[in-house]
């Protein structure tokens, strides 16, 4: 009797696994949103840090070498996921801050006539998913009693899992899940990414196996690159002494790859180093050794981020959903300069206006990237991951708002690998999604009457490189 029971329980679970799902009526659409990613941090946009997932999207999608974005996380995201421009849906800042109803564009939330892509997806039988940061309301509202409604799944979203703050830890990050907290304890070396990823595939597998004939949105906003720059031990050991040589020699190194990509042109020049940043080797052997320090678990960080991307792009080839799917990898603005002239170890630092002395950093080097760190690189690696351009997230310059964008349009071979150097902004991104899939935006969504959408379609860049830029 019991190996008849254990027989069938087998069985049960072999029919749960996911099948290759029948090609869905539209096509699918992934979001990837990668916090505070330098233009030049991404192998296929000049690094020689391993990424070898999203640069194997970029081979089989587009570049756009002249993206921007807002200078900041909130307002970009609010961009991307509506389609305005950030201050008139009330995101003109960062979402920690709300200024009242006398300050509409200040609110620290999306006004609710500014449907998010969620929204409109879901009127059209789109299953909705969001895993990752959100970062996208009040701190006031971060509570277990809500209030939930600019929560994701009070702004379109079927399933959420990942957190609502503008950054969490990566060994004891503060998790939601739909609309409650919840508390999970890591094994040693494990991080948020590979939970987060963990969560996206069984979504992914859960919509194929259970609903395959509906097309699907998964929003997946990582925790990398904001700071604390954290990562597992294994993937910092990969990056001991591999930036010893400093930054000078990683930005020319980045910048001549990006002209052989095609990205800058061939005659362009460098920028002036920024007056805060010491050539490197002006800086003394302590300096030297904490700063290429910080940098090894930054790049780290990103190779772990991308391995953990790999693994969900991996799924949807398993499950037959790449190629009818639309996949955008996107930062919301450039490398951040929080983590000032020297780093730190402890990234709250920058917010209560503590500078962290060498000495203080060499204290503690055997701690940088690990757990009960909180570690956020110095300037001058900042302006590597920002390379060709000067000045850093925060900043409306070259450094603080041009960011790497790629998109990999569904069932379109003939963009394969390509570059295209139209001017486009965060918000163009929403509305080029909807013209991919023959949506337009509605005039009223749950009752409210829309206001218009500010950005403008990218697809007519798809088939055409030398278009004029609109």
């Amino acid at each position: 009797m019991k190996k008849t029971i254990l027989a069938l329980s087998i069985a049960l679970l072999s029919a749960a696994v996911p099948c290759v799902a029948a090609t869905p009526k539209q096509n699918n659409i992934v979001v990837i949103v990668l916090d505070d990613t330098g233009y030049s941090d991404l192998g296929a946009f000049g690094s020689d840090i391993k990424t070898s997932a999203i640069d194997s999207l970029a081979n089989d999608g587009i570049k756009y070498s002249n993206f921007h974005s807002t200078p900041t996380c909130s307002p970009s995201r609010a961009a991307i996921l509506t389609g305005r421009e950030p201050h008139r849906v009330g995101m003109g800042l960062v979402s920690r801050y709300d200024f009242g109803d006398k300050f509409p564009a200040f609110r620290g939330r999306i006004s609710e006539n500014s449907a998010t892509i969620a929204q409109v997806l879901s009127q059209h039988d789109y299953a909705t998913y969001a895993v990752g940061k959100w970062h996208l309301l009040p701190p006031s509202h971060m509570q277990p009693s809500g209030p939930f409604n600019h929560w994701p799944l009070g702004k379109g979203f079927d399933r959420f899992y990942g957190f609502l703050a503008g950054s969490t830890d990566q060994f004891k990050p503060e998790l939601v899940e739909d609309n409650r907290f919840l508390t999970k304890d890591y094994k040693d070396d494990e991080v948020l990414t590979t939970d987060l990823v963990d969560n996206a595939i069984t979504m992914l597998h859960n919509h194929v196996s259970y609903s395959p004939q509906r097309p699907f949105f998964m929003y997946f906003s990582t925790p990398g690159m904001h700071a604390p720059h954290q990562a597992s031990q294994r993937y910092i050991d990969k990056y001991k002494g591999k930036f010893d040589n400093g930054w000078d020699e990683v930005i020319a190194t980045r910048f001549a790859k990006q002209k052989s990509l095609g990205l800058v042109p061939s005659d362009a020049k460098l920028p002036s180093n920024d007056g805060r940043v010491k050539a490197w080797s002006k800086l003394s052997g302590e300096q030297r050794k904490a700063y290429a320090k910080f940098q090894e678990v930054y790049a780290a960080f990103l190779e772990q981020t991308d391995d953990e991307i790999g693994r969900f792009i991996n799924e949807l080839k398993i499950t037959g959903q790449y190629e009818n799917t639309t996949i955008v990898v996107v930062s919301d603005n450039g490398a951040s300069q929080e983590g000032d002239v020297n780093g730190s170890v402890n990234h709250s630092s920058f917010y209560n206006r503590k500078r962290e002395t060498v000495s203080d950093i060499s204290a503690r080097l055997k701690d940088i990237g690990l757990d009960g760190s909180g570690a956020n690189y110095p300037l001058g690696w900042a302006g590597a991951s920002n390379t060709p351009f000067r000045y850093f997230k925060q900043d409306t310059y070259g450094g603080g708002i041009n960011v790497p964008l790629i998109i990999k349009p569904a069932n379109n071979l003939k963009v394969k690998g390509s570059v295209r150097h139209q001017y486009h902004y965060v918000s163009d991104i929403m509305p080029t999604l909807l013209e991919s899939v023959g949506i337009s935006m509605p005039e009223t969504v749950d009752g409210k009457i829309q206001m218009p959408v500010d950005g403008i379609s990218m697809v007519y860049s798809f088939s055409d490189p030398s278009a004029v830029s609109k």
